[in-house]
């Protein structure tokens, strides 16, 4: 393991980079890996970090502890400032609520989604509430077999948040995902991989070498061509065929500008394997 100097590291979150390889680490097992609005943030910066760094070419999220991978907001720690409030004002005005969830936890998941770099959940434990979104956000997932996923936002009264409504639709269809909503029941990690949120299960024993295997494949891999290519597939759901075509030529153009496409070209025609860089 390396450290990665600048990197604007928050209390509660660990970061290094060994190999091409982005390690975050959710460190607050004490809470069930629960984010403060903080931690929350400061995890969108890492992502961001991470998506601009060209040391890095995968990403792999998880949490600390085999309990818990994340359980979402952590609702009794120290909260941002607010700004101060005209005399006679309430405590919340209209529009406070959505503009927390705006740039709180949705601006999280769309740091993820964002990413240029192929982001790996390491799922060893518990992923509830927003924690459960942050592991449908992630391009590939890897589950304990110990571990589950829980929509538990409907036990506690309130709606999904953290894109969960947006993005769990997309992997599992939207019967699937009322069910998981409505009822709010513990989705085990074998389940998880027969809907398609998980792409491995591992025995506990084995999550980190089974994780380890995946993130070496893609930090070997040409990085701009993945970025590309989740870029299309996030944009699959959205797209018109006609857009969709559009965005694809463009986007091959886009990367015949890359060395690592040069690289591949190169290799092919000299029948060897290619040596890509990442650019």
């Amino acid at each position: 393991m390396t450290d990665a100097p600048g990197a604007p590291i928050a209390d509660g979150l660990g970061y290094d980079v060994a190999d091409g390889v982005a390690t975050i680490t959710i460190d607050a097992a004490d809470s069930g890996n629960s984010l403060t609005s903080s931690m929350r943030d400061g995890l969108t910066d890492l992502f961001e970090w991470s998506s601009a760094d060209h040391a890095v070419r995968a990403i792999v999220l998880t949490g600390a502890g085999e309990r818990h991978f994340c359980t979402g907001a952590n609702l009794g720690g120290p909260q941002k400032p607010s700004p101060p409030r005209p005399e006679g004002a309430p405590d919340r005005l209209l529009g406070d609520g959505a503009r927390m969830i705006r740039r709180g936890w949705q601006r999280l998941i769309a740091s993820i989604l964002d990413s240029e770099k192929p982001v790996v959940a390491r799922v060893n434990g518990t992923a509830a509430g927003g924690g459960a979104h942050l592991v449908l956000a992630c391009d590939l997932v890897v589950m304990a077999e110990e571990a589950k996923l829980v929509e538990v936002f409907v036990r506690r009264g309130i709606l999904p948040d953290a894109g969960g409504a947006w993005m769990l639709p997309r992997i599992v269809g939207p019967q699937i995902t009322k069910e998981l909503m409505f009822l709010a029941d513990d989705v085990p990690a074998e389940r998880c991989r027969e809907l398609g949120i998980a792409n491995r299960v591992a025995p506990t024993g084995e999550l980190d070498a089974t994780v380890a295997e995946l993130t070496a494949r893609l930090a070997q891999a040409p990085t701009k061509a993945l970025g590309l290519t989740k870029w299309l597939v996030n944009r699959a759901f959205e797209s018109s065929r006609h857009t969709a075509f559009e965005e694809e030529a463009a986007a091959q153009e886009w990367l015949m500008q890359s060395a690592d496409f040069q690289e591949g070209i190169a290799a092919f025609r000299e029948r060897r394997s290619p040596e890509f860089k990442g650019w």
